[in-house]
C-alpha cells in the first residue's frame, strides 16, 4: 500500500503550492461575494448541512484538492481500511472502529474472518448485563440496586465516552431513561480525582467498570486497586466480584484482580483506543446509565456517516471535505491550529475529546515508511462552547494570530426556553452568534467603515479587523443519540482523510511511550527514598533537583512540629540553620537532623518551658484534648477533601486508624501525630491557619 515517496513530491503538491500564492492575495470579501462558488460550497446529508464557503479556497483550490487525494491514493486506503487489511503497520494491526456500529449483517473481514458477529456477541451481552442492573435483577452484595457508575479509564478510555455521556446528559429521551442514575469517569491517577469521584458514592450501591486493554495501564489500575480497597473496607473483599467489572482482553489479570472473567467485555486489538468509544469501552458505562436502546441509536448514527465516508464521491462526502480543508490549512497556508466551536453546552467535551483524536493519530514527523517529512502534520486543537469561548479566546482569533475554526450550531434545542417578552429565545440568542462570528471573522472591519461610523481617530487602528479568517459551519438537525453518533464518526474520519493525505499512520501513538518508561523510573526513585532514604541519584541536574526539593518539602509539617513543641525561637534558628546544611547534602541525615531534634527537646524543652513561663505539657494536660471525640476511618474516605494521607508523618489514613480533619484549612492528622501539638496550640502545624476554637478543643 505505502510507497517510500512523499506526497510533497508529486506534481499535485507542487501545483497546490504554486496556487496558494494566488489564494494568499485574495480576501475573503470577495470570495464571498461569488454566489455560484459558494452555493457549490455547501454540502447536505442526512438533515445537516456543511458550508465550507469561508475557507479561503476558490473551486479551483477543491478541485486541486481532489487531484492531491487521488496522488495520494485515498479511496483505496478508505477501502483497506474498511476492508480490514493491517494499515497501523507500525504495530501490524487492522484498523476496523467501522466494525464497532456496523448492522448485524454486515461482512467486515479482519485476516480472513468477519468480525461483525463478534462484535455482536459483545454488544447483546453488554445489553444483556446493563439491563439487568439497571432493572434491579443483579444487585451488589447488600442486595441493593447498583445505580451509581464509576468508569475508570485513561485516553481514549475516558475522552470518548465522557463527550456521549456529556452530550445525552440534557437530550429529553436519555433523560428520562437514565432518571435515578449517575455516571462518572475516573481518570487522573491524583487522588483529587479519586475523592471528586466517589464522594457522596454508597459502595453498597456503586458498580465500578475498570477499562484496560492489558489490564496493565498504570494509572488505571492504581485506580483500580483504590477503589477496590474502597469497596474492599466497606463491604469486605468477596462484594468485589458483585461490584467491579472489567473491559479488557486479559482475562488472566481479571481474574487475578478479582473480577469475575464472566463479567469482563472484551474488544480487539485491532480498535484503538481513541477510536473506542463505540466498543465495550464507551457501550458498557453508557448502556447502564441510559439504557442500551439509546446507545444503540448512536451507533446506528455513526454508522451512516461510515457508509456515507465510503461511498460518497469526493464532492459531496463531508469527512473528506473537511480533512482535505484541514490538510490546505496545515500544508499550504500554513495555519497550525484549530479551534473546535460547538454553539452547545452538551458539546462541551467534543473539542477535549476531538484534541486528543486529532493530536494523538497526526503529530507525527515521519512518513508511515519512516522518512522524515519535509511538511508540518496535525493541528493544535482546542476550543470552547460557545458563547464561552467568545469571551474567553475570541479576541486572539479576531484580532490575533489566524486560526481556522469549526463553527458547529444546532436547529433544535435539546432544552429550549421561551421567555415572554423576550425578542428571541434563549437558544435563538445562541445561534445568532453562531451565524454571526464566521461573517465577522471573513469580513472583518476596515478603517475606512470605522470612519464612517465617527469613530475618534485614535481608536480606528484597536477597532479594526483584517478579516480573511477563514472558517466552516457544520448545522445539525438536532443533538439525540443518532446525531451524536454522526458527529463523532465525520471527525473520526476527517482525522484519518489528513493521515491518509499526508503519508503519515495515524493509528499509532509512539510519542507517548517515552514519557511513561521515564517516569517508571522516577517511580522507582521515589519508593527508594520513601522507604530506604536513598539519595537522588541518576537524573540530570535539573530533574534532581526538583526531586530533591519534592523530596525535602514532604518533611516540613514533621519538621515544623518537632521545632515548635516545646523549643524556644533561639533554638529554632539554630536547628533551621543545621536542617539546611544537612539537607544540602544527603536526604539520610534529614533523618540523622529529626533525631537530633528530639535529643534536644529532651535536653531543653523543660528549661525552655520554665523561662518562658508556658506550663510544660509533662505537667498540664490540655482538657480539651482529653474531651476530644476522634473520628474513626470506617474504610478508606476519600471523601477527606485536602488529603488522604497524615500531614506530619505523610502515612495513609488506614482502615480503623483515628484521625483528626481540622477545620478550616481540612488538613488531616493521625491523632498520635498531631495531639502533642494540640496541647500547645490551636493551629495547623502545616498552614499555620488558626482553629478559633473556643472552649475546649472538642469541635477539632
Amino acid at each position: 500500500m505505502a510507497s517510500s515517496a512523499l506526497i510533497s513530491d508529486t506534481q499535485r503538491w507542487k501545483d497546490l503550492k504554486d496556487h496558494v500564492e494566488d489564494i494568499k492575495k485574495t480576501h475573503l470579501r470577495d470570495l464571498m461575494s461569488d454566489v455560484k462558488r459558494c452555493q457549490s460550497m455547501m454540502v447536505e446529508f442526512d438533515g445537516m448541512l456543511l458550508d465550507y464557503s469561508r475557507q479561503q479556497a476558490t473551486l479551483e483550490t477543491i478541485d486541486k484538492l481532489f487531484k492531491l487525494a487521488t496522488a495520494a491514493n485515498l479511496k483505496q486506503k478508505i477501502n483497506l481500511m474498511f476492508s480490514g487489511e493491517h494499515i497501523n503497520s507500525t504495530e501490524n494491526r487492522a484498523v476496523l472502529h467501522v466494525a464497532l456500529r456496523a448492522p448485524r449483517d454486515k461482512v467486515i473481514q479482519s485476516d480472513g474472518k468477519n468480525v461483525v458477529p463478534e462484535v455482536w456477541s459483545v454488544l447483546d451481552k453488554i445489553k444483556e448485563f446493563s439491563e439487568r442492573v439497571r432493572s434491579g435483577s443483579w444487585v451488589g452484595a447488600t442486595g441493593k440496586a447498583l445505580k451509581d457508575v464509576v468508569a475508570i479509564g485513561i485516553g481514549g478510555s475516558f475522552l470518548g465516552p465522557l463527550f456521549v455521556h456529556t452530550a445525552l446528559q440534557t437530550d429529553p429521551e436519555a433523560i428520562e431513561s437514565a432518571r435515578g442514575r449517575q455516571l462518572r469517569f475516573l481518570a487522573n491517577v491524583d487522588p483529587i480525582d479519586i475523592a471528586r469521584n466517589i464522594t457522596g458514592l454508597n459502595p453498597e450501591t456503586t458498580l465500578v467498570v475498570v477499562v484496560s486493554k492489558t489490564f496493565t495501564t498504570a494509572e488505571t489500575m492504581l485506580n483500580a486497586r483504590t477503589l477496590r480497597e474502597w469497596i474492599s473496607a466497606a463491604l469486605g473483599p468477596s462484594a468485589v466480584a458483585k461490584h467491579m467489572v472489567a473491559v479488557s482482553t486479559n482475562l488472566t489479570l481479571v481474574e487475578k484482580f478479582g473480577i469475575d472473567p464472566n463479567n469482563a467485555f472484551a474488544f480487539w486489538d485491532w480498535v484503538g483506543g481513541r477510536y473506542s468509544v463505540c466498543s465495550a469501552v464507551g457501550v458498557l458505562p453508557l448502556s447502564l446509565q441510559y439504557g442500551f436502546s439509546v446507545v444503540e441509536k448512536f451507533l446506528k448514527g455513526a454508522s451512516t456517516i461510515d457508509e456515507h465516508f465510503y461511498s460518497a464521491p469526493y464532492d459531496k462526502n463531508i469527512p473528506v471535505l473537511l480533512g482535505l480543508l484541514s490538510v490546505w490549512n496545515v500544508s499550504f497556508l500554513g495555519y497550525p491550529a484549530r479551534a473546535i466551536l460547538p454553539y452547545s453546552q452538551a458539546l462541551e467535551k467534543f473539542a477535549p475529546h476531538i484534541q486528543q483524536v486529532s493530536m494523538e493519530s497526526n503529530g507525527k514527523g515521519v512518513s508511515i515508511d519512516g522518512v522524515p517529512l519535509p511538511y508540518e502534520t496535525g493541528e493544535i486543537d482546542f476550543g470552547e462552547p460557545g458563547t464561552n469561548g467568545q469571551h474567553s479566546f475570541y479576541q486572539l482569533i479576531h484580532q490575533g494570530r489566524v486560526i481556522p475554526c469549526d463553527f458547529i450550531g444546532i436547529v433544535k434545542s435539546q432544552q429550549p426556553v421561551y421567555l415572554k417578552g423576550e425578542v428571541v429565545s434563549n437558544h435563538d440568542e445562541l445561534m445568532s452568534n453562531f451565524f454571526a462570528q464566521p461573517d465577522a471573522l471573513a469580513y472583518g472591519k476596515t478603517a475606512e467603515q470605522l470612519q464612517k461610523e465617527n469613530v475618534q481617530q485614535h481608536l480606528i487602528p484597536h477597532k479594526t479587523f483584517s478579516g480573511n479568517r477563514p472558517s466552516l459551519s457544520l448545522l445539525l438537525p438536532s443533538l439525540n443519540a443518532y446525531n451524536i453518533g454522526q458527529l463523532l464518526a465525520i471527525y473520526e474520519h476527517r482525522i484519518a482523510v489528513q493521515g491518509f493525505v499526508w503519508g503519515i499512520n495515524s493509528f499509532d501513538q509512539w510519542g507517548v511511550e517515552l514519557g511513561k518508561s521515564l517516569a517508571t523510573q522516577v517511580r522507582k526513585q521515589l519508593h527508594a527514598s520513601r522507604t530506604k532514604g536513598e539519595p537522588v541519584k541518576g537524573f540530570n541536574f535539573s530533574t534532581s533537583t526538583l526531586l530533591t526539593r519534592y523530596l525535602e518539602v514532604f518533611f516540613q509539617p514533621l519538621l515544623a512540629v518537632t521545632l515548635d513543641l516545646l523549643l524556644g525561637r533561639q533554638v529554632q534558628i539554630f536547628l533551621l540553620i543545621l536542617q539546611l546544611f544537612y539537607q544540602g547534602f544527603s536526604f539520610p541525615l534529614v533523618i540523622t537532623y529529626v533525631v537530633i531534634c528530639y535529643l534536644v527537646i529532651d535536653l531543653f524543652g523543660e528549661v525552655e518551658e520554665e523561662s518562658s513561663g508556658t506550663p510544660s505539657s509533662k505537667d498540664e494536660e490540655s482538657p480539651g484534648l482529653s474531651l476530644l471525640e476522634l473520628q474513626k476511618v470506617p474504610y478508606f474516605d476519600y471523601a477527606i477533601s485536602r488529603s488522604v494521607v497524615c500531614a506530619v508523618c505523610l502515612d495513609g489514613i488506614q482502615n480503623g486508624e483515628k484521625y483528626r480533619m481540622l477545620p478550616g484549612c481540612r488538613h488531616v492528622y493521625h491523632a498520635c501525630c498531631i495531639d502533642l501539638w494540640l496541647l500547645r496550640r490551636l493551629s495547623c502545624p502545616t498552614c499555620r491557619a488558626p482553629l478559633n476554637i473556643t472552649g475546649s478543643l472538642d469541635n477539632v
